[in-house]
């Protein structure tokens, strides 16, 4: 399917919607140009208002309980759009709102909160060092050393404490809808007190 770019550098995708490697092809080829890049995100902006209410306007988030979108690699954003969408990650609010999205509306949607800056949160200075320490023997390897993820995994690094706390939590304890093997198995001797600390450790990371 062709794309063309109009002259105010929106790139212009079908309404129907296009298999995930398509959209993945029109995001990278989006990031490639400035003014097409530059008008996305004016676009993922307006796009994103619906989204502002839980996630907050620049993608850091109003509750504690629900993660910052802001500075999420947009590849990854993407692909957790396309899960909701498709019904592989359950909720039944997301679903609904993700649904009425056309692709172009979810290209720009994750290149406007990828673009935005994370607010680190205050930290207990106390767990910092602790957490620092267990997450580097068993986060590191897979988040990055700053927990900034990539295009598969997410960046936690500036996530609230209690969305990290809880998210540890369900992964170690097998309590939530989503299941991640590495994720059990890097969890799997985690202690409450450990979690505390490397969720104070991550929240304050840029």
């Amino acid at each position: 399917m062709r794309a063309s770019f109009f002259a105010a550098g929106f790139l212009v995708v079908s309404q129907l919607t296009l298999a995930q490697p398509a959209l993945e092809q029109q995001l990278k080829a989006i990031q490639s140009d400035p003014v097409a890049l530059k008008a996305a995100v004016e676009g993922g902006r307006k796009a994103a208002s619906f989204c502002a209410n839980c996630h907050g306007e620049d993608g850091n988030s109003r509750s504690p309980e629900v993660p910052n979108l802001a500075g999420q690699n947009p590849a990854f954003l993407l692909e957790q759009i396309r899960k909701f969408g498709s019904g592989e990650r359950k909720d039944a609010f997301m679903q609904g709102l993700i649904k009425v999205l056309k692709d172009d509306e979810r290209l720009q949607i994750t290149l406007f909160y990828a673009g935005m800056p994370v607010a680190p949160a205050k930290a207990d200075i106390s767990q910092v060092a602790r957490g620092k320490d267990v997450f580097g023997k068993l986060c590191a390897r897979c988040h990055g050393e700053q927990g900034h993820g990539n295009a598969e995994i997410p960046r936690i690094a500036g996530q609230k404490i209690p969305y990290l706390q809880t998210s540890l939590m369900r992964y170690r304890d097998g309590t939530g809808v989503r299941n991640d093997q590495l994720m059990s198995i890097a969890t799997a001797s985690l202690k409450n007190d450990e979690i505390v600390a490397v969720a104070n450790y991550l929240t304050q990371l840029p």
